[in-house]
């Protein structure tokens, strides 16, 4: 027969390849459910940044088919056609004129 020693050897060798098969068993399943949230996490950015694109391209053809030439300017002014300071000399004589009209609108009730 054995002895108690020996049967305490195998005990704590079958109990370790247990332990470890427990644990490799474990850390796959959390690799596995980390690399599906990581997935689904991209996915999740991808998905909102194409609809964060999708809204710009809408809001852009939007102002396109309302035309005019003051949507005209600004989306020129903006696109880098103009220079800041061409803008901004074009809204301070358009304040002007519209100040003169004002005045003349003014003096013509007195």
């Amino acid at each position: 027969m054995s002895s108690p020693v020996v049967h305490a050897f195998f005990m704590g060798r079958a109990l370790a390849a247990a332990i470890a098969d427990q644990a490799e068993q474990t850390m796959t399943e959390t690799l596995s459910n980390l690399g599906r949230f990581d997935a689904e996490q991209r996915e999740n950015l991808r998905n909102f940044t194409e609809d964060v694109m999708a809204r710009v391209q809408q809001q852009e053809s939007a102002v396109s088919q309302e035309g005019g030439s003051d949507t005209a300017n600004v989306t020129a002014g903006t696109s880098g056609s103009q220079d800041l300071q061409a803008t901004i000399d074009n809204l301070r004589a358009e304040i002007a004129q519209v100040r003169s009209s004002l005045q003349q609108y003014r003096a013509s009730l007195n």
